[in-house]
């Protein structure tokens, strides 16, 4: 509990003392690049794979007749919007972005340049957090659609090229029944999960002591921790928009 207050209350100073607007504004687009352009590669990758896996999973299970193909990517569709493209893209990132930045703001500790900003009488929590959490709030639900659209987009490839489903049952399963607050709820989640993620793993690197050894075991906690959040946090944002 003794960390939870902790972390509260390093929340709560990243927004007093605030710097001018305009000092936030390129460093929120910098990090919104580091964090979205930078990853983008990585969410492709394992978004797609998914799709592909979770088509070829569900369509072996429909063993009856009495099942329509289109099932398939219905079940699909509804894995990847309310589970998978924000769930899953999130705990990956949280492995990529949260060490990234545990380690820089870790290894700005142990050089002492937050020291320096503290003495030129600057929020540094701040200065160096803020940017990186809105950057990530910005990136995250975009990230999250792109991870959805391509699961979705790997489902129906895998899917037509194997012969499990053709493609017009494919499209018919996708608009079956189609709600969009599905969407919805998964822009939120992706929301939570981006700070959660962004200001565990600041939490973490800001208040590294010691040396390069310390940075690495700050970096492995912000991922760990932001997972266990990001898990915890699903369950409680299905619970309560549901």
């Amino acid at each position: 509990m003794k960390r939870v207050g902790s972390y509260l209350l390093f929340i709560s100073t990243l927004f007093s003392r605030m710097e001018a607007f305009n000092i936030y504004v390129k460093r929120t687009i910098d990090e919104a690049v580091k964090i979205g352009i930078n990853s983008l590669t990585l969410v492709a990758i394992v978004s797609t794979f998914i799709g592909m896996v979770s088509t070829i999973q569900t369509a072996a299970n429909m063993v009856s007749a009495l099942i329509p193909k289109s099932v398939v990517s219905l079940v699909v569709r509804d894995m990847t919007i309310l589970e998978l493209a924000p769930t899953i893209t999130s705990v990956v990132l949280a492995g990529k972005i949260g060490s990234n930045i545990s380690g820089e703001l870790g290894t700005m500790r142990i050089s002492e340049q937050i020291d320096a900003l503290e003495v030129m009488g600057i929020n540094s929590a701040s200065y160096l957090v803020v940017p990186k959490v809105i950057g990530a709030i910005l990136m995250f639900p975009l990230l999250v659609i792109v991870a959805g659209f391509l699961s979705l987009y790997g489902g129906y490839l895998v899917g037509t090229l194997t012969n499990v489903v053709t493609g017009q049952e494919f499209v018919t399963g996708l608009r079956t029944e189609f709600q969009q607050y599905s969407v919805f709820m998964a822009l939120v989640k992706s929301v939570v999960f981006a700070f959660l993620i962004s200001t565990i793993s600041a939490y973490q690197g800001y208040f590294t002591r010691g040396g390069a050894l310390e940075v690495g075991q700050a970096s492995t906690a912000a991922v760990t921790n932001s997972c266990i959040a990001v898990l915890i946090a699903d369950y409680v944002v299905a619970q309560v928009l549901i």
